[in-house]
């Protein structure tokens, strides 16, 4: 998986490509929560992104629970092979998809 961190300022956007599964997971945990300190949006670009797995899920949701106390997180450009899963587990209904 390749990942892809760009920062501006106090906005973080996060592209993933590839899967993000129970291999890929732990480095994206250990790029992403150094990362998010006195970030205030946090935007997941899931474009190229094939595949999550239920690890990738709990990467969103510490990305998640992060940001609900020092901003806000979305989730953009998610296919419909990501999106099943995110409707299936119920994350549909708590992510902030655009």
């Amino acid at each position: 998986m390749t990942i892809t961190l760009n920062k501006n300022d106090k906005e973080l956007i996060v592209a993933l490509e590839g899967r993000l599964d129970t291999l890929t997971s732990p480095e994206l945990d250990a790029k992403l929560k150094p990362a998010l300190d006195g970030v205030e949006k946090l935007i997941f670009d899931l474009d190229k992104l094939k595949y999550i797995s239920s690890a990738g899920l709990r990467v969103l949701l510490t990305a998640m629970q992060i940001m609900d106390r020092q901003g806000e997180m979305k989730v953009r450009n998610v296919s419909t092979e990501v999106m099943d899963v995110f409707e299936i587990t119920g994350f549909a209904d708590d992510l902030d998809i655009e």
